[in-house]
């Protein structure tokens, strides 16, 4: 079956204007194009967009695509390079996600922190008084990795209006 840019966008849910961006970009080789010089998208080719969507979500940039692309297009010969390339990207999402959820914990932290203290209707309930004046308790985040050891949903701990 055959595709207009249009129809690739709607199944794709990206703007024509992107599909035309990756097309300047030497992205998409792999199009044809019909008698009016339309481009006329295949079924396979949709497979290669959501590799690009996919790369381009991971973060990798235009010229690291097209390189990928370029291997798909020498054929059998750059199966190695690109099983390797992929396999570089995975440890570079892995290593985002293991930061992501670092911050992400930190978050839940400081929601606790927040929390804690909108219920009391103070923040003082983490100070404590030293000779510079108040300052947060320095056992405050074990005092959370403690309620969190306790807790069987974050949302509880960590959300207003929930108990």
């Amino acid at each position: 079956m055959r595709y207009s840019i249009g129809q690739v966008a709607e199944k794709l849910a990206v703007p024509t204007s992107t599909l035309r961006f990756y097309d300047k970009k030497g992205l998409l080789p792999f199009v044809d194009r019909d008698e009016a010089g339309r481009r006329s998208f295949k079924d396979n080719d949709l497979n290669f967009l959501e590799v690009i969507e996919c790369m381009k979500k991971c973060g990798m940039t235009i010229s690291e695509i097209r390189h990928f692309i370029d291997l798909c297009m020498a054929g059998d010969v750059t199966l190695d390079a690109r099983y390797d390339l992929l396999a570089k990207e995975e440890a570079a999402v892995t290593k985002q996600i293991t930061e992501l959820q670092e911050q992400l914990a930190f978050l839940h932290y400081k929601m606790w922190y927040f929390k804690t203290a909108v219920e009391a209707g103070t923040e003082g309930i983490h100070m404590v008084e030293t000779d510079e004046g108040e300052r947060v308790a320095p056992d405050i985040q074990e005092q959370y990795r403690a309620a969190l050891a306790k807790c069987h949903d974050i949302d509880e701990l960590i959300k207003l209006g929930q108990k």
